[in-house]
């Protein structure tokens, strides 16, 4: 895993490399093994890499790569699973290699594809995670893509005829940006913000599956090669043949999750894994151990908190630990260190991303590096593929709702708004009663809300809301429409996790905490023939009643304890809820002062107060949505207000 960054420029502008090498300090922490770059002014061309090396560590590996004519080069941030598949192809077309890397595998692999002007086949040809630039030197153009489930992030700016693009927007020409207004809404809404759109309005994401040509400064083409699979996308007829018993979703499962795990193995590096003592990390354990038997496993303690619904899982990961006979070491998060670490936390995220649970991802990673691992295996991507949610239960549910008048359950909502929102119980109770107010699909698109537009907007200042009026895209909605109408609402549901959640959310904040570690992250559940495979299960096997990963949990009772399988749920968080009120209350104060927002200008400062004091009396429970507040000051202190510095290590 690297850190990649490059431009295309109008060759009539005068112009050097002094921002690739600029770009490389600011990537540091991507790939402390190595660093390069090249510059082809003719073309207006250039690219600049940072590498963690995992596969050939050798100097064969580096990169920027040329291929052995020279017409070609690449950076590449990723891995392919599959490469050495891919390989003996490349050799059977007569292609010979130097290294043993993938990078050169994938090299080879556009040049056939591209002389058969097959892109999206090449693209459609990958297993694995990646955000790579390859340069065509005699085409003058560069293509840049991302792979479909956007497990590596990219993102670009263009402006005066030029292009650039890097692995984090830190890396990005950062002067004259300003903020855009729909992208604040929706980082508040959702505490990530779907789609393309970033804080800056000039810096946006390459999506998920797509891919760019190049040319000059400009965007010549876009591809959207990749779509996520569906029970209503065409099936083979071998598909067809599928038997619909449970015995076969559950073997299948089971084998498909192993093939999985040890395809992502391949590594010249130790290789480590996440061990919550969950369902999905123990999963990933169970059938890594298989590989390497004493596979090196990291997990967290924190202090329990009633009132974030949080419990201690160290036992359940001492539990697998023990059963599976693997070694697992233990960090503690001590509520003194968060609050300057999360000053930090926002500039190494380049997003306000107000999710506490990347901490849990950055601690685990600088202690696995502590102990020599460079590659970590995560359960992220379970719960989006067959689900775990809470929101995926209540979707099997609330078709009920509609039984009772809309009248009725508009007035028991309001009813329970006055209810003391400290207690988790009725929280939730409170949410799914305001649910029940709302049509179907707009249920589907609020279980993802954490504050209501109603509820958002007073807390803007009146410039900002002007600012916002007709501003507001909608991802989300649009992506939701768009899917066949007779698709289960449970699928429905994951479409949506997968399509925004997990890239948005899950993978961007995994990505930038393992990476500010120097530790790459790979994600089995993710893997695309699982993937394939996982949507062609039905809900029911998937959700049962209440009982959410039902086939999951039925595949992985050879291979790990009951209580384990069957435990309730908790989410891989943080107690922010009672740090806010108690460790973090002066923090919150200082970024949240009347002072301070009113010099912004985003919020207004009366309304924030009201905020502060009804969540800290329990008349609401505004948590994330302060948080959500409080990092978006932080992003702006960081990038608007001064000069963009080194990461946090």
């Amino acid at each position: 895993m690297c850190g990649i960054s490059g431009f295309s420029f109008n060759s009539k502008i005068s112009t050097n490399s002094d921002w690739l090498i600029s770009s490389l300090n600011k990537l540091h922490h991507r790939g402390p093994d190595n660093s390069g770059y090249l510059f082809e002014p003719s073309l207006g061309a250039g690219l600049a890499h940072t590498r963690l090396s995992i596969l050939d560590t050798s100097t064969m590996g580096n990169q920027p790569m040329y291929s052995s004519d020279g017409s070609l080069a690449i950076v590449f941030n990723g891995e392919i699973y599959n490469f050495r598949e891919l390989r003996s192809f490349l050799i059977s077309n007569g292609f010979t290699f130097g290294s043993r890397s993938d990078t050169e595998v994938l090299l080879y692999l556009y040049s056939y594809y591209s002389s058969l002007n097959q892109l999206t086949a090449f693209l459609n040809s990958l297993n694995g995670i990646f955000a790579f630039a390859i340069l065509d030197l005699q085409a003058a153009t560069i293509f840049v893509a991302r792979d479909g489930l956007g497990v590596k992030p990219l993102y670009y700016r263009q402006f005066n005829d030029s292009f650039y693009f890097a692995s984090e927007i830190k890396a990005l020409p950062l002067s004259g940006i300003e903020l855009d207004p729909s992208s604040i809404y929706h980082y508040l809404t959702y505490l990530w913000c779907p789609g393309s759109g970033t804080p800056a309005s000039c810096i946006r994401k390459v999506l998920p599956g797509e891919a760019l040509i190049l040319s000059q400064g400009s965007v010549l083409q876009r591809l959207q090669w990749f779509s996520l699979p569906s029970s209503t996308m065409p099936i083979s007829p071998q598909q067809r043949r599928i038997s619909h018993s449970s015995h076969f979703y559950i073997s299948q499962t089971a084998s498909m999750l192993r093939s999985a795990v040890h395809r992502q193995m391949v590594s010249d590096v130790p290789v480590g894994a996440f061990l919550s003592g969950g369902l999905d990390s123990s999963s990933i354990v169970a059938f890594a151990r298989e590989v390497k038997h004493d596979i090196h496993c990291f997990t967290v303690d924190y202090p329990d908190s009633p009132a974030d619904g949080i419990v201690s899982e160290i036992p359940y990961a001492q539990s697998v630990s023990r059963h599976l006979g693997v070694p697992l070491e233990v960090v503690r998060i001590e509520p003194g260190r968060i609050a300057s670490d999360l000053s930090q936390l926002i500039f190494q995220l380049d997003e306000p991303l107000a999710d506490p649970a990347s901490l849990n991802v950055l601690y685990i990673c600088q202690l696995a590096r502590q102990h020599g691992i460079k590659v970590l295996l995560s359960g992220a991507g379970g719960d989006d593929i067959f689900t775990g949610y809470r929101r995926h239960r209540a979707a099997i549910f609330d078709s009920i709702l509609d039984i009772f008048p809309r009248l009725a359950r508009v007035k028991i909502a309001e009813l329970s708004a006055s209810f003391d929102q400290r207690y988790t119980f009725i929280r939730r109770f409170t949410k799914f009663l305001e649910l029940s107010t709302l049509d179907r699909n707009q249920r589907l698109l609020h279980y993802f809300r954490w504050i209501s537009r109603r509820d958002l907007e007073p807390l803007f200042t009146s410039d900002f809301r002007e600012a916002l009026r007709n501003s507001i895209d909608d991802p989300i909605s649009a992506y939701l429409q768009s899917l066949p109408a007779g698709l289960h609402r449970l699928d429905k549901l994951l479409l949506l996790e997968q399509r925004f959640f997990l890239p948005d959310h899950n993978l961007a904040y995994t990505d930038k905490m393992s990476m500010a570690a120097g530790i790459e992250v790979r994600v089995p559940f993710l893997d695309l023939d699982l993937l394939q495979f996982s949507s062609l299960i039905p809900p029911h096997y998937k959700q049962r009643g209440v009982h959410g990963k039902w086939v999951l949990k039925k595949a992985m009772e050879p291979y790990l304890p009951r209580h384990v399988i069957y435990r309730s749920k908790t989410g891989f968080g943080l107690p922010l809820r009672r740090w806010l009120r108690v460790e973090l209350r002066d923090w919150l104060a200082h970024l949240l002062s009347s002072h301070r927002l009113s010099q912004r200008g985003l919020f207004d400062p009366i309304a924030v107060q009201k905020l502060i004091l009804a969540n800290e009396e329990g008349r609401i429970d505004a948590t994330y949505t302060l948080f959500s507040l409080a990092s978006i000051e932080l992003w702006c202190t960081r990038f608007l207000d001064s000069n963009v510095s080194h990461p946090m290590v």
